[in-house]
């Protein structure tokens, strides 16, 4: 279960919101685990307001196999200016407990703080943050981004580009891979040595 939990929450995951937000840009995926949907995942960009964009992403995932279950209630809030990152929240909320991360400006650095199930990061990052990985839901990353910051962890995914269309996000041993058609991204795949999570865009 520790492994599942913490493969699945490399990457980034309420359920999905019923409404859109006036002028946002909503992506909605289906997560699936062997071949059956096990939860959905929405990502929403809002309208930028001024030199302000707020990403969001959350997700809902039940997973009951014979004695295996695992519930994962999961959500980052991204709030960028100019283009930097100011402050990143999570909240993960599992049938292991509560859990959050958290990432912000100081003026000269960040003070980045996570405390997430069997993983505890404290750290202070002075270089600007202007990418992360609720950013690879709205397109492709740009050519020569080398890594997105991992908001649950607190720290950084390696990015590395494979077949067209296809990246590596690579830290610590985990590996998930984003793929993409036209510029957006249809599949995810969270690999797991047991099994690995499906994400899918829904039509």
């Amino acid at each position: 279960m520790v492994l599942l939990t913490l493969l699945f929450l490399s990457a980034p995951p309420a359920p999905a919101v019923a409404t859109r937000p006036v002028g946002a840009d909503v992506r909605r995926y289906g997560i699936e685990v062997a071949g059956i949907r096990v939860g959905t995942m929405t990502a929403t960009r809002q309208a930028p307001v001024g030199p302000d964009q707020v990403y969001s992403l959350v997700s809902d995932v039940k997973v009951n196999f014979l004695f295996y279950h695992l519930k994962i209630y999961y959500q980052v809030t991204n709030h960028f200016r100019n283009g930097q990152l100011l402050l990143s929240t999570v909240e993960a909320h599992t049938n292991q407990g509560d859990f959050a991360s958290k990432a912000e400006w100081k003026g000269d650095h960040y003070d980045i703080v996570a405390d997430q199930y069997k993983h505890h990061y404290k750290a202070t990052e002075t270089q600007p943050i202007r990418y992360a990985v609720t950013n690879m839901f709205f397109g492709e990353p740009p050519a020569g981004q080398a890594r997105a910051f991992a908001e649950y962890f607190g720290d950084y995914f390696a990015l590395t580009k494979g077949q067209p269309g296809t990246y590596q996000a690579e830290r610590d041993g985990r590996e998930d891979e984003y793929h993409y058609t036209n510029g957006q991204l249809v599949t995810i795949i969270k690999k797991n040595p047991l099994k690995n999570f499906i994400i899918r865009l829904l039509p």
